[in-house]
């Protein structure tokens, strides 16, 4: 497995380690998931995602290529600017959902580390063509830190003079910060305020920036986070991730993903399978499920049943640590997925009841 430049950190605090997109990952620390989930909606978290991958896209016919190859328009991007956005095989099926960054003089596609292989497999198939185009993958180069919660942007002020609280949602910027050069991003994957920082350097720069980032965050009460709390917390948003919620068996439309799906922009992979979809409605819709009983949590591949008929199947479900219940998100027939309709989870050999829920769930 590979290691991340923080792996020294990770195990020196006594993080359980588990195996995630071919690098042993935190998964929890000490205090627990119910600790780690409840500091970054209440203070400020940090996360290493440093397993998430980076492609750099340059040349002139670098915003052709990035239109073919994602469901979103790119040409709305300017300088600083990120977008939401995913890759589709010709039959509408997700090969991967993704960040676009328009870096100014070239672009940047940020990818799930567990799908870093196959996307690049992938983006080289489709630069086939292309008379003046560069794609180079800089995964390897990148460390990656979020820094998510109410408190993440007192914190990181206190160590750049870029003005971060000018920096909107979905913007970027390249600055100084604890005394690295780097890519200030206000994204995230929690549903809080938070930013993503990009930087270069081994083992001996990942530590300095580490450190000086809980010092600064320190009277905030700031965590280290593992990635059993960077679940639940996505889970609370309604947020999918790839492999469970979205794959190539998987049309944007039927997972809720038509708002970043651009029909109008021109030609792109998988357009003649949404417009097909669009034209003739989802049969089955990513709804989330909030369980009516305390004795189970969904989990995924359960069955979704309703009036003794399985309708579908939850693709990824926890205990909301906030709403101290079981939720869940799951495919269900297009006719049960108003909100509010009642269905029940099948498990243990019976059925519990469970009900329809609007996401996010907080």
């Amino acid at each position: 497995m590979k290691k991340t430049n923080f792996h020294a950190l990770h195990t020196g605090l006594g993080a359980k380690m588990v195996s995630f997109a071919g690098f042993e990952m935190p998964v929890q620390y000490p205090k627990g998931i119910l600790h780690e989930h409840k500091a970054v909606r209440n203070a400020v978290g940090v996360f290493d995602v440093s397993h998430m991958g980076e492609f750099e896209v340059r040349g002139n016919d670098a915003l052709a290529f990035l239109q073919k190859i994602s469901i979103n328009d790119v040409s709305k991007l300017e300088k600083g600017k990120a977008q939401y956005s995913a890759m589709c095989y010709p039959d509408g099926g997700i090969v991967d959902d993704m960040l676009v960054y328009h870096c100014g003089d070239y672009y940047m596609m940020v990818v799930n580390g567990a799908c870093e292989e196959k996307d690049w497999a992938w983006v080289q198939e489709n630069a086939q063509g292309y008379a003046d185009l560069n794609i180079v993958n800089v995964s390897d180069d990148y460390n990656l830190l979020a820094v998510q919660g109410p408190k993440s942007l007192e914190t990181i002020a206190k160590l750049t003079d870029v003005a971060i609280n000018d920096i909107s949602y979905y913007n970027f910027t390249f600055g100084e910060c604890c005394g690295e050069q780097m890519i200030l991003s206000r994204t995230g994957y929690t549903g809080e305020i938070g930013m993503e920082l990009y930087f270069k350097g081994g083992e001996e720069t990942a530590k300095k920036v580490w450190d000086v980032l809980f010092a600064a965050g320190e009277e905030f009460g700031i965590e280290a986070i593992g990635l059993g709390a960077r679940d639940t917390l996505r889970l609370e948003k309604g947020y999918c991730l790839y492999g469970n919620d979205i794959d190539n068996t998987t049309n944007p439309l039927e997972a809720g993903l038509g708002w970043i799906t651009k029909i109008q922009k021109g030609d792109f992979n998988g357009k003649e399978a949404i417009v097909e979809m669009k034209t003739n409605g989802a049969k089955r819709k990513l709804v989330g499920i909030t369980m009516q009983t305390e004795k189970l949590i969904p989990r995924q591949h359960y069955k979704i049943m309703a009036n003794g008929e399985e309708i579908g199947e939850v693709t990824s479900g926890n205990t909301s640590p906030l709403l101290g219940k079981g939720i869940g998100m799951g495919y269900v027939s297009t006719e049960f997925s108003a909100a509010g309709t009642a269905v029940e989870i099948a498990a243990r050999n019976t059925t519990f009841p469970a009900e329809v829920t609007k996401v996010p769930f907080l």
